[in-house]
């Protein structure tokens, strides 16, 4: 049975090949149905859902939840288990993504969405707890709503791409995901202000936060989450196609992960998970015990990424739709090698870490976060075959999602294995962060060498990508800073 899988996967991804590869480079016109996401009205839903949505969940599965589960005197366990609960309980979309063709993309994630928003009403309700119950057990109560918040999370998205896959003509993909990334990237600099603001920031409220504004906070997402539904309801569906009618036939997994376009693209998104997956929570703790800078000091800084991720649309828009995901991916694995590396000669006493020099290397991290996502994104769509695609992109999540929420769990026992160890070698001092910032430029090299491997049509190189940015695009400023149009 796989074996007979499997050949009708390479068939079926030798015939999108055919297809998708002139479509790539601008040679056909897309025959969009009426239903997909080429008309500005229809794209203002989704950018819409995309911004009230991030102002939502950062709230709950970010520095928010994190500083209130602190206050409850959550120990390093916990916090570990707060932060890669959401990553991890993605490998739910296996078996949701049998379900789908029941339900119907749309009502799937509008249903789990206005799930998830119960949970983040409810949570909103467990700082008063204090009054009866103490700190263990308002953990309890708090892990227990967290892990219902993201298992509806993990379930309602395994509709997500098999629908905008259906909604966006390929040609326009490369420009929605990077606006969609843009359009989150900004709504989570504002969500941060905002939070910072009713935490405290300023010293305009009590410092430390006491659980009231925990609660306006909690409220605060729940309610950015019901406008985020609005947006997600005026969306179009798309049906489910009919070769995606699953029925009640074994699944073939193993097939699946072994479709040689597919696979390699997963073998790439391990290795990027590991790499990228420990660096925002491990700059946090090297600037924490590297430098004087303040608790609330650090928590600007690390907002600054949002600022890289704007960047995003400009970045990757129209370049994923015009050179293809496989050169913006090996690009981003390089400037990844040299976002670490600088991190690397901090951590290793050659620079100092002043704060110019630590927001040089920390808005890139927001960056190559956002065009990752919008470049990887891209590339699933256009190689996952038709036949089976809801459960290729539930495995595709799966591997993604999984590996970067393990990444600073694997990261973070090396640091606590190698301790207080400090050593001079080659005029570089090789202690905890050195050595895990040394390992992450590796990770990225090696991520580097997997992209090299991906098949995608008629993509171009890495070195034409560079073209473009470092001397096309110049040329293009300069020309209009002289007022000519040719």
């Amino acid at each position: 049975m796989p074996l007979v899988v499997s050949g009708a996967l390479n068939q079926e991804s030798r015939r999108i090949q055919t297809l998708n590869g002139p479509i790539l480079h601008g040679l056909t016109v897309s025959q969009a149905s009426s239903k997909t996401l080429t008309q500005p009205l229809q794209l203002r839903h989704a950018y819409g859902f995309a911004m009230f949505n991030a102002l939502s969940f950062q709230v709950i599965l970010g520095g928010p939840m994190v500083l209130y589960a602190k206050s409850l005197q959550a120990n390093a366990t916990i916090l570990g288990v707060v932060a890669g609960m959401m990553p991890l309980l993605t490998i739910t979309q296996i078996p949701a993504a049998a379900y789908l063709d029941r339900i119907g993309y749309k009502r799937f994630v509008v249903s789990g969405w206005t799930a998830r928003i119960v949970f983040a009403f409810l949570m909103a309700l467990t700082p008063l707890s204090g009054a009866w119950i103490g700190h263990d057990a308002q953990l309890i109560l708090l892990l227990s709503l967290l892990f219902g918040f993201n298992l509806c999370r993990g379930i309602a998205s395994s509709a997500w791409l098999p629908w905008i896959t259906g909604l966006v003509p390929l040609e326009l993909r490369g420009r929605y995901l990077a606006g969609d990334q843009a359009a989150s990237n900004g709504a989570s600099l504002l969500c941060f202000l905002i939070v910072a603001t009713l935490l405290g920031a300023g010293g305009f409220l009590p410092s430390p936060a006491q659980p009231w504004q925990f609660m306006i906070a909690f409220t605060f997402s729940g309610i950015m989450g019901v406008a985020s539904l609005r947006f997600l309801r005026q969306m179009p569906d798309t049906p489910v196609p009919p070769h995606e009618r699953s029925g009640t036939a074994r699944v073939p997994w193993a097939a699946i992960a072994a479709h040689p376009p597919f696979r390699k693209l997963l073998e790439l998104n391990a290795v990027w998970s590991l790499a990228y997956g420990g660096l925002t929570t491990f700059v946090v703790a090297f600037l924490k015990s590297g430098t004087d800078l303040a608790d609330g000091s650090i928590l600007v800084l690390m907002a600054v990424q949002f600022l890289g991720g704007l960047g995003a649309y400009w970045f990757g828009g129209r370049r994923l739709d015009l050179h293809g995901s496989k050169p913006a991916l090996g690009f981003i694995m390089l400037a990844g090698v040299l976002v670490a590396g600088g991190w690397f000669l901090m951590a290793a006493g050659v620079w100092m870490p002043r704060i110019p020099l630590v927001l040089t290397f920390i808005v890139p991290l927001g960056l190559l976060n956002a065009l990752h996502s919008a470049a990887n994104n891209r590339l699933a769509m256009a190689i996952v075959p038709r036949l089976g695609r809801n459960h290729f992109f539930a495995l595709f999540m799966v591997v993604w999602q999984v590996t970067l929420g393990l990444s600073p769990v694997l990261w973070g026992l090396l640091i606590d294995t190698v301790g207080g160890f400090r050593t001079l070698a080659l005029g570089l001092e090789w202690n905890r962060y050195s050595l895990f910032f040394g390992l992450v430029m590796v990770s990225f090299l090696v991520a580097f060498r997997a992209s090299l491997r991906l098949e995608e049509p008629q993509a171009a190189g890495v070195e034409t990508l560079l073209r473009d940015l470092f001397i096309q695009e110049p040329r293009r400023l300069f020309t209009r800073a002289l007022g000519r149009n040719d």
